[in-house]
């Protein structure tokens, strides 16, 4: 696996194209790989997970993948900088039961609905946003645990982290039968501490992402040393 740091210039006219559209994001980020024959899951045979991070400098792109990537490929511009490319390896060898990471997670917290118009109620129906930060915190906390690992107890103040809603991610895709389809995700960025509990389960989810959302910015698990800044 390969964890990808790109430097964004956000005088970029095709990022801030990519800015409005988070499907159009989801293709410029996908143009690093190789093309697979219709009807394959790309972004899934790929393992490609993606986050936009905001710094004092401007935005950050993280790309994670299977395949190393070319970012050549980008727009003439896209970057104020070079792309950085380093193996995940270390950090997969050092999942071991008990370990502390710091952590950062852009995710979709959601649930599924009962359709109103149902009697009795189907019980599952379209997916709506979770918006209270208690419910948001127990969505993670459910993840931890199929996931692989929970979160660290900070005392008085409940568990190690910080919840931070974000503007809702929006953009436009053709469906199948050619109409088009709004996106929206309604993110939240969680930073924190945890511990490993399962590196089998925390390995998989790290390849695969957590949550839904993944196509567009959601679901990738980014670790560090309990001391710094994932």
């Amino acid at each position: 696996m390969f964890l990808s740091k790109l430097p964004i210039n956000s005088n970029s006219r095709a990022f801030r194209v990519d800015c409005a559209n988070v499907h159009d994001m989801h293709r410029t980020v996908m143009s690093a790989f190789p093309k697979l024959p219709s009807g394959t899951a790309a972004r899934q045979e790929h393992a490609i997970l993606w986050r936009l991070d905001t710094t004092p400098q401007g935005y950050t792109l993280y790309v994670q993948s299977k395949r190393h990537p070319d970012w050549a490929r980008l727009p003439y511009g896209y970057l104020r900088d070079r792309a950085l490319v380093r193996c995940l390896q270390p950090v997969f060898a050092a999942l071991q039961p008990g370990r502390r990471f710091a952590f950062r997670l852009l995710g979709n917290p959601s649930k599924a609905a009962a359709e109103p118009d149902s009697l009795p109620p189907r019980g599952r129906g379209r997916r709506v946003p979770l918006h209270d930060p208690n419910e948001q915190l127990a969505w993670l906390i459910r993840q931890g645990e199929r996931c692989g690992f929970a979160l660290l107890d900070a005392g008085v103040h409940g568990p190690d982290v910080a919840l931070s809603a974000l503007p809702p991610l929006t953009g436009y895709k053709k469906a199948r039968d050619t109409r088009t389809r709004k996106i929206t995700i309604t993110p939240v960025r969680y930073d924190g501490h945890l511990t490993v509990t399962d590196p089998a389960a925390l390995a998989t989810a790290l390849q695969s992402g957590i949550g839904r959302g993944k196509a567009y910015g959601c679901g990738l698990l980014s670790l560090a040393p309990p001391a710094a800044t994932p």
